[in-house]
This record gives structure tokens, C-alpha cells and sequence, in this order.
């Protein structure tokens, strides 16, 4: 029987899973990293720690197993979004990566928009300027380090860094290309008038393939560090969110998802590029030609509640948190939590916010500090799911929910409580690994296309989670104090967070 890896490449951890051609779980690794931040509002990370982590885990999963290296058909990556990998001409890491998080190019960001303006943004675009896209960083790399800029030959995204380490060629997909702001979104090809605009060379850009091409076949080299046997087929993958969509059966238009990871992204499949005005949404290239996605996305989800838990007791079990949490009603005591620690995105486009508890008392404990984090994740993707609704992209009967945030009963309701939908699970916890492992499978030749793959893979669990409707009319009053609030004291968190930087950078130089 053929089995299929997949490797999906996060903002704190990589895991590779193995699985067979029916979805069954063979092994799954993994390895958690933490990226660097040198300044605040910087994020970046080293990629070479990444493909060390892809090298440890897939020996390991292998190993697990019990599986030979021969009997990998194929392998396919999920990656995290955004992040400029820069490269001199012989392929050599030029200087660590900036990620996607990272909040340092106000300057360019501010450039950008004034040279094209709001229409052209729109119309070549179709994404809002945002610091930590591929484009934006490496014009600050430009501005600030001209002599890494000089040595730059070539550009990727994080998981490709990794496809070009196994196989010795550089490429990249089309969804991910379609996050970097370089990328012709409607004609699917990287854009010669923004590029051109911006004087950068457009051969520093790989060739793009559909997530589901074999871009290439693992080395000799590749295959003595990693234990894969070479010759292995590699497939193209895809940014996160194609991925867990595809991990979640989620591949056909008006399918959504709810994903509560890292970072939260509410995604929506669409068979249109559609353009929001407001330019507060993205709308990215899918798992193929004719296949988009339009989302909301935060900049904090998950990485709140680890924050949370390290104030308190970073070894306290989540599970443990989550009984304390059910004991605590809704709307946590009064207290309300914005979840802007590393800025926003949608809908606020700002990464200069900070993000703060409002309505603490005496009576406030760390259950209810714990809980309003978890509030105040939904409350800021309740904000993407109406604003995604006004663009006419409604949720059908359910929503699926995705990420570490689809594992607690708690958030699940929570979730299902705000945003008074139903809240559906798959089997699988590592639905972005999966879907890496079911492109794979259509790159091999075990499954036609990814509709067959999901048919054949992706299970939900007898569990959805319904919303209850008292929970639901007292979040209702929350959500609005939420905006209300945010309204008021938005300039403030702007202010507090330059502040904070400008201090910091005077004491740690």
C-alpha cells in the first residue's frame, strides 16, 4: 500500500504525517520552534531551523511508522503565508526571514499605497498593502540593508525554502504566490506592472505551479539527510489556509472555515475573484486555476491563549484551563479582551495596535482573564465573518472549525455562541498536514483529483456543536461593547504601541 507525507510548515512548529491512500493515520512528528523578535514588532526566523525541523520529523515519523522510505509515494507541503525568504545565486539564506507577523514596514507600506493609490491597489492588487507581505519586506530589505538587497538573486515563501531543499529547485504555487502582493490575482501570474512600478526584477521570482503538480523529486543529497528515498515525487502544496481547506473536505464554492491557529483566518471558497472595496479582506489564488479564496484574517489567535497561559502558569495543561473556563459565564465577569498583540489585520489594517483587558475587577481571576482571550478571538473573527457577509459570502448551514482552537469543547462553543452557527469537527486534528498528504495523493496518481481525495480522506466527528441561544443574546451585547470600545480607544492603542517601540529601540541600542 502507498503511503503519502505531508509536511506543514507553521509559525511555531513543522509536523509531518503520514498517512495511507484511505486517511488513515500512520505517524505523525513534530517539532515546536519559537521565531526571533529583536526588536519589537519584528518577527522573523532562520530558515535553516525549519528545514532542520522537517529533517528531525520526517526521519522520525518514518521511524514510527515502521514504514520504508520506498513506500512514500509522493510528499506535498503546507505553509505559513506572507514571509520573504531571500537568496543569493547560489541559493544560500542571504539573512533570516521576515515573517508574516512582522510589523516593521510602516515606511513601505506607506509608500506603496501612495505610489499606486486606492484604485490601482484594487484593481492589481485585490489585497490590502499590509506589513509582513513578501513584497513589503523585501522593499524595506531595500531601504534598510542595501548590501543583502545587492546579494538577492532569488525570493520564496517559507515552505518552498524546504521543497527547494529537497529537490534542488526553486518553485512555488500558485496560492502562495497570490499572498505576496507581486502576484496578478486574476490572471494568475506574477504582475509586471507592480513589479515594474516598484523597479524590482521579476526572474527573482519562481515559476508557479497548481498545488497538486509534481514540481520536482527528492535529491540524493535530500535523500541521505532526511531518510526519504530519492527520486521520491514532491508536490507543489500550497499557503495554509488551501490547505487546511483541503485537510477539512472545505474545496467547494460557499464552503467556510473557521480556523483558530496562530493567527485566525475565516476563509471562504469562491469560483470568482471577488474584490472588496474596502480593500480590509484578502482574496488569494486557490488549490488551482478557476479556484479562489477571499478571507478575514487576525494576526492573533491561539499565539493570545499561550500568551495568556505563559503570565500565569505556562505548564498548566489546556485542558485544566478549559474546565475553569466552563465555570465562568459569559462575557467573563465584564471583562472584555482585544487580541491586537502583534497588530491587525482584519478588519483594522493596522500593525501599530496593541491589544488590552478592559473591565477587570477584584473579582477577576485567571479563568476569566482566560476566558476573554478566547471571547476576544471570536469577537475579532465574528468581525471577519460579517464583514466577508457583506461581500455577499454567507456561511451555509454549518461552519467548520480548524486548528488548535477546533480541539477545545469550550472555544468550540464559544465560537458557536458568537458567531450562532453551527460548529462542525473532521477526525483529524492536523488538517493542513492532511491536506498536504491528499495533494500529494493527486500528484501521485492515487487519487484522480482532490474531490475523489476528500471523499476518500476527510471524516467529521459525530459532534457539532449547536449554539445556545441565551449565550448567543448576551455575546450580542458584548460584540457590540467590543466595537463600541474599540472605537473609542483605538488612537490610544495605536499611540501606547509607537511609543513602546520608540523606548525600547532608545534602551536596546
Amino acid at each position: 500500500m502507498s503511503l503519502l507525507l505531508g509536511i506543514d510548515l507553521g509559525t511555531s512548529s513543522l509536523k509531518s504525517l503520514i498517512i495511507d491512500e484511505h486517511g488513515r493515520e500512520i505517524a505523525l512528528c513534530a517539532m515546536d520552534y519559537q521565531f526571533a523578535t529583536p526588536f519589537n514588532g519584528y518577527a522573523e526566523h532562520d530558515p535553516k531551523e525549519w528545514w532542520d525541523a522537517a529533517v528531525k520529523t520526517v526521519r522520525e515519523a518514518l521511524s514510527k511508522s515502521g514504514s520504508k522510505a520506498e513506500d512514500i509515494a509522493a510528499l506535498s507541503f503546507s505553509g505559513q503565508m506572507h514571509g520573504l525568504v531571500a537568496l543569493d545565486k547560489d541559493y544560500n539564506v542571504i539573512r533570516p526571514s521576515i515573517l508574516h507577523c512582522d510589523a516593521r514596514s510602516a515606511e513601505q507600506v506607506a509608500c506603496v499605497r501612495e505610489k499606486f493609490g486606492p484604485e490601482k491597489v484594487s484593481e492589481l492588487m485585490m489585497n490590502p498593502v499590509y506589513s509582513g507581505f513578501l513584497l513589503i519586506s523585501l522593499l524595506w530589505v531595500r531601504d534598510n540593508e542595501p548590501e543583502n538587497y545587492k546579494k538577492i538573486a532569488h525570493v520564496c515563501l517559507p515552505k518552498d525554502y524546504l521543497k527547494y531543499r529537497l529537490t534542488g529547485v526553486l518553485s512555488c504555487d500558485y496560492s502562495d504566490a497570490s499572498a505576496t502582493l507581486a502576484f496578478d490575482v486574476k490572471n494568475v501570474k506574477w504582475s509586471e506592472k507592480i513589479l515594474t512600478e516598484l523597479d524590482i526584477p521579476a526572474e527573482i521570482f519562481p515559476p508557479c505551479f497548481d498545488t497538486c503538480d509534481v514540481v520536482g523529486a527528492v535529491t540524493a543529497e535530500a535523500a541521505a539527510e532526511t531518510g526519504l528515498k530519492e527520486g521520491t515525487k514532491v508536490v507543489a502544496g500550497g499557503g495554509d489556509q488551501v490547505m487546511q481547506g483541503i485537510g477539512n473536505g472545505v474545496i467547494r464554492p460557499g464552503d467556510a472555515i473557521v480556523n483558530i491557529g496562530t493567527s485566525g483566518q475565516v476563509s471562504f471558497q469562491s469560483d470568482a475573484p471577488i474584490v472588496n472595496p474596502a480593500l480590509s479582506t484578502n482574496t488569494f489564488c486557490g488549490y488551482a486555476k478557476g479556484h479562489w479564496i477571499v478571507m478575514g484574517a487576525i494576526m492573533n489567535a491561539g499565539l493570545c491563549r499561550k500568551w495568556c497561559r505563559s503570565l500565569m502558569d505556562s505548564k498548566t495543561p489546556y485542558g485544566e484551563i478549559d474546565e475553569a473556563v466552563k465555570r465562568v459565564a459569559p462575557g467573563s465577569g465584564g471583562v472584555i479582551f482585544f487580541p491586537y498583540l502583534n497588530g491587525e489585520r482584519t478588519p483594522h489594517l493596522n500593525p501599530d495596535l496593541s491589544g488590552a483587558f478592559i473591565g477587570v475587577n477584584l473579582k477577576t481571576g485567571s479563568a476569566e482573564l482566560s476566558r476573554a482571550v478566547m471571547e476576544g478571538v471570536c469577537f475579532a473573527l465574528r468581525e471577519c465573518i460579517d464583514l466577508c457577509g457583506s461581500m455577499g459570502l454567507k456561511p451555509g448551514s454549518f461552519l467548520t472549525a480548524s486548528g488548535g482552537g477546533s480541539r477545545s469543547l469550550v472555544w468550540l462553543q464559544i465560537q458557536a455562541d458568537i458567531f450562532n452557527y453551527p460548529m462542525r469537527v473532521t477526525m483529524s486534528d492536523e488538517q493542513a498536514c492532511l491536506g498536504a498528504a491528499m495533494a500529494a495523493g493527486v500528484g501521485a496518481g492515487i487519487f484522480a483529483n482532490l474531490e475523489e481525495a476528500a471523499r476518500e480522506v476527510v471524516r467529521y466527528k459525530d459532534l457539532e456543536v449547536e449554539p445556545d441561544a441565551e449565550k448567543h443574546s448576551i455575546y450580542e451585547e458584548y460584540y457590540a461593547l467590543y466595537r463600541e470600545l474599540f472605537r473609542s480607544q483605538e488612537k490610544a492603542l495605536n499611540s501606547l504601541t509607537l511609543l513602546g517601540r520608540r523606548v525600547e529601540k532608545i534602551y536596546n541600542t
